[in-house]
């Protein structure tokens, strides 16, 4: 069993359904989906100020976006001073398939790219149905792209995606592995989000009781684990609640011997407010 100690570290109100998030320089930059902004929260300061990500001729709402028409911003990675946001590609909306590009230094947007072909040809190699194909996690490690499939749709397909190349040409060799996860309480967990630290990806899942990509299940809990990049062998995993769904994880602090890392929870709820964890665990 693996020691862990996971507690309350923050309550910021304006952000609610959060999906992912990373710190940066004592900020910590969420994302939310069923939002179109990426919000940047100052540690020191306790502030929050947002960015849209929506395309210029988008003229819907830019939060609190009815479910059918989210873009379902759900993984969240840095590369130098980049931040790329994947939508999951889930529930056979179109208009899920977007990657949104902040710059933190100049702070602007570029225009969202079309994910759909890249999409298409993950779920064609990793022979994944459109109904079981949602993407929850994005790790960048220089060319290198960890996409995590969450298998929380009909045939539970849990897996990673390795794409070598240049997110910013969507041109990439692929391989993929299919993972398999523990259950909670007797649902199965599905990857929710991860992070790189050395040669390992620590992950967050969460268990729900459904068998849909679109619609949310009653939650089982939610576990960590860990995967060798090498060998792409799941490490561990160790339950850390029974009750929380936690959709997002970011280094915060290496302390040699132990890791500290925030959360963010999705409470599925229209609540315009989210709770961020500090889980401690030993390396």
């Amino acid at each position: 069993m693996q020691k862990f100690k996971l507690e309350l570290l923050l309550h910021i109100i304006g952000i609610g359904s959060a999906s992912g998030l990373l710190f940066n320089n004592n900020s910590l930059f969420l994302i939310s989906d069923n939002s179109n902004m990426l919000y940047e929260y100052n540690m020191t300061d306790e502030t929050t100020s947002k960015v849209s990500l929506a395309d210029s001729t988008y003229t819907g709402p830019l939060e609190n976006i009815p479910k059918k028409d989210k873009q379902d911003f759900e993984a969240i990675t840095k590369l130098d001073n980049d931040l790329y946001i994947f939508g999951s590609g889930s529930g056979l909306k179109e208009n899920r398939n977007s990657l949104a590009h902040y710059n933190f230094k100049t702070k602007t947007t570029q225009a969202p790219t079309d994910l759909t072909d890249l999409y298409l040809g993950m779920q064609s190699f990793g022979e994944i149905s459109p109904e079981d194909f949602n993407i929850e996690a994005a790790v960048n490690d220089g060319t290198l792209w960890y996409l995590f499939q969450r298998g929380n749709g009909p045939t539970q397909q849990n897996g990673l995606f390795t794409l070598d190349g240049d997110m910013n040409e969507i041109y990439f060799q692929i391989i993929y592995n299919p993972i398999t996860l523990p259950k909670i309480n007797g649902a199965q967990a599905s990857f929710t989000d991860a992070v790189k630290v050395g040669d390992k990806l620590y992950f967050i899942a969460a268990a729900e009781k459904s068998d849909s990509t679109y619609l949310d299940g009653e939650v089982a809990g939610s576990l960590i684990g860990c995967i060798d990049i090498e060998t792409v062998e799941v490490e561990f995993t160790q339950i850390i609640s029974n009750k929380n769904k936690f959709e997002g994880i970011t280094l915060y602090k290496d302390n040699g011997k132990s890791l500290e890392f925030l959360l963010c929870e999705d409470t599925d709820s229209d609540a315009t407010e989210s709770d961020i964890y500090k889980l401690t665990i030993d390396k």
